[in-house]
């Protein structure tokens, strides 16, 4: 078992924890909304996304995203998971990540929403 994301305690009043496919799409979760430099230990975890939705929404912006976030999850969670299908769209202050993804470990498909105003 993992440590559940965002931090809480179970009923036992112990800190939860969650099975791996659930850990793993809350890493790629903190990989995506976490900005270069939040960490203290680590400056250069995080993808930058949700710094980049605020220019001008375009065909170019969304690719732009989609490039840098493919990039993210290959250097941080390569090991991990294989990526599959990735779409990001920025509507107004809104950015939608839809991934689907193959756990390395077990060769399961997932494929999960990542959804965030700024």
């Amino acid at each position: 078992m993992d440590i559940d994301f965002p931090h809480h305690f179970d009923g036992r009043g112990r800190t939860a924890t969650t099975d791996r496919d659930d850990h793993v799409r809350d890493m790629i979760e903190q990989l995506i909304f976490t900005n270069p430099g939040e960490r203290v230990n680590r400056p250069d975890f995080g993808s930058g996304v949700l710094q980049m939705i605020f220019g001008p929404n375009s065909p170019e912006l969304a690719a732009a995203l989609k490039v840098t976030l493919q990039a993210a999850l290959h250097r941080w969670l390569g090991d991990v998971i294989a990526v599959g299908n990735l779409d990001v769209t920025a509507v107004d202050s809104t950015l939608t990540v839809n991934l689907s993804y193959q756990l390395r470990d077990s060769g399961a498909v997932q494929t999960a929403t990542f959804s965030r105003s700024v």
